[in-house]
This record gives C-alpha cells, structure tokens and sequence, in this order.
C-alpha cells in the first residue's frame, strides 16, 4: 500500500503517479559502498521511496569521514559503516526494507550478495571492485549507477542499461595495480561526494521510473572549482562486453572456494613450511607481523614482485583492512596464479593475537 500522503509531491508530477511510486516501492536496489558517494544515494533513495535496498561496505566510522559521510556522527567512530547506515535510513523512513551487508565486495561473496538486486548503484573507490562489480551486472543482465570522485572533480555514468556500453568499455582494463589515489591519499571537497552521490540517485530513480534520458553512453564530468560540466559520448564495445561477460559467468557459475582466511585459518597457514606470506601495506605501516616467512612488498610494487614468484606455489596475502590484499589477490589470480589466499578483515583482525 502506498503512503500517498508522504510520496505526495512525487505523486502529483504526471510522469510519476501512482503507477511510478509503486514502481520504486517494489524495486530493489543494491548500494556498494556506504562512504562519501553511498551516503546521499542511500538518504535519497529511502526518501524517495525505493522499497528495498542492499548496503555492502565492511569498513567503520572515521572521524575523518564526517565531513562528507552526513549520515554518520561523531558518536558512530568506530561503528560498522553498514550497521549505522541502516539505523539512519529507518530513522528516515521506516517503511523502507534494509537489507546490510557489513563486509567488503569481494569475489567470494559477490555472487551471493547481488542476486537478488536490480540496479547496482557503485559507490566504490577501488578498481578492482569496479571491475567486478561491472562483470556481474553484464552477466547478468542488470544496470550500473557508477560516480567517482578526485579532488574538486567527480564523473558519473550508467553502465549495462538495456545492454548498453559497459565499464570496460570507457575504462579498458589494465593489468596493472597502479589505482587512482582515493579520498585518504589524495583528499576531497565534502560537498563534491554528496553532490555525485545525488546525481546517482536521480540516475537511480529515472532507470525505475522509466522516464527521462539515462546517462548509458555518457559520461558527466563535473568540476565543483569553476563550475564547469562537460558530457562525453562513449560506444559499446564488443570485445569489451565479452570480456565482462565472461568473467561474470565464471563467477557466477564456479564452486565457491575459501580464499578468504579469517584469523585463525591465516595464523595456521603462517606456521605452514614453504608458504609465502605478503604484506602488502607500505613499510611504516603497524602492527608488524614478526614471522620468519612475511615479506613486505607494497601493493604498488607487487606487480613486478610477481614475477619472481612461481604462480603454482600457495601464496597468502594481508594487509590493514583486507581492501588491498582483496585487489592484490584479484591481481594475482587474473595473472594466473592459482593458490592465492588472503586474511579477509586485515591485520586489524589479529590485534588480540600478536604484540
């Protein structure tokens, strides 16, 4: 039933009606990343009325964060991003579902956690979740809202709509783990996130809505400084679909295997002879792990690392949080290596376990 007293200023616009508000109150949204980008999708979509929405994000309030991450306070620092996401959204509006997941977007949990969604809205600052994210939408056949933010710069697209251009195609993958510098390294203007974050959703709300032009084949380039937009035109690219696609399908359709070691399973594999265990934090990075087998090599120089190593030997990975050692095992993987694992929430997870 729809509550046409809140929607009513929705409802009255002769594109929408009842009709469109029942249309977002049965849709089903997944927002990947619950940060700068994540916080005013997900304030705009439950105000809107967008009936059930997915939030994925394993990190926890910073305070470092507050200047742009408006759904959190300062009493939330050291909550999980996810948890406190979803408490705010049903303040908001109580009658939307919530469904969270308080863990990072990964290959072993990505098949189980998109299935149910019909719009993915990327709300991430790493490449090679971008990627994985825009193979399983190819594969299976479902839309991305997709901004990213440098500085006092943001751009926005969609991807995959009605089969349309894709990731890949704007962006062609490099194997490379030289990643765009995020908000941490390279800093941002707070408003520039929530104001990208509300151009996704109203990308959102026209793709369930059905009306206006979606922005499938365009990039928005938005420069807060001077006030500046450009818009430009991208094309399909086969080869580019392709590849998604079939990267989607093997995920989807592989055996799950459990490359994701939680801190026991890691310490057990640490005490294993012959394993080699990497670091991949840079070298003033704490706590250490003090074990003869660790080698600390920064996730920008694992590359060419790699290239001594033999791609059939074990090979576990960790870093703070698990982000990087996550995308250093993608790496390693689409490289070919076959027996790669990596301690899944970082060597925060351990504090209770080493000095």
């Amino acid at each position: 039933m729809i509550n046409a007293k809140r929607y009513n200023r929705q409802i009255i616009l002769p594109e929408i009606g009842e009709t469109g508000q029942q249309k977002l109150q049965d849709a089903r949204v997944l927002v990947i990343g619950a940060g700068g980008l994540g916080c005013p999708v997900l304030q705009n979509l439950a105000g809107a009325g967008v009936g059930t929405i997915g939030i994925v994000d394993g990190d926890v309030v910073d305070e470092t964060n507050l200047h742009r991450q408006l759904l959190y306070t300062l009493k939330d620092c050291g909550k999980s991003k996810a948890e406190t996401a979803k408490k705010a959204i049903l303040e908001l509006n109580s009658e939307v579902k919530v469904t969270i997941f308080p863990e990072f977007f990964n290959t072993q949990n990505a098949c189980e956690i998109v299935q149910s969604y019909q719009i993915i809205v990327d709300c991430t600052d790493t490449l090679a979740v971008r990627y994985l994210i825009n193979d399983l939408a190819v594969a299976k056949k479902i839309p991305v809202v997709y901004a990213s933010i440098h500085k006092f710069e943001g751009q926005v697209s969609v991807f995959n709509y009605k089969n349309g251009p894709s990731y890949r195609c704007l962006f062609p993958e490099q194997e490379s783990l030289k990643a765009v510098p995020n908000c941490a390294e390279s800093g941002v203007l707070g408003v520039l996130p929530n104001t990208l974050g509300t151009l996704q959703a109203t990308e959102v709300l026209k793709i369930i809505l059905e009306i206006g032009t979606v922005l499938s084949g365009k990039l928005l380039i938005y420069d807060t400084l001077h006030f500046q937009t450009q818009i430009i035109d991208f094309a399909r690219n086969p080869k580019a679909i392709e590849k998604g696609f079939i990267n989607g399908s093997l995920l989807l359709n592989r055996k799950k295997a459990n490359q994701n070691l939680s801190p026991d399973a890691f310490l057990e594999k640490c005490n294993q002879l012959g394993m080699v265990i990497i670091d991949v934090r840079e070298s003033d990075e704490l706590p250490e792990l003090k074990k003869d087998n660790v080698i600390r090599i920064p996730l920008s120089e694992l590359e060419e690392y790699s290239k001594k190593l033999n791609k059939n030997q074990e090979i576990v990975l960790f870093c703070q949080t698990g982000q990087r050692s996550q995308q250093a095992m993608n790496y390693l993987q689409n490289s070919g290596f076959i027996g790669v694992f990596h301690l899944a929430r970082g060597i925060e997870s351990l504090k209770n376990q080493i000095e």
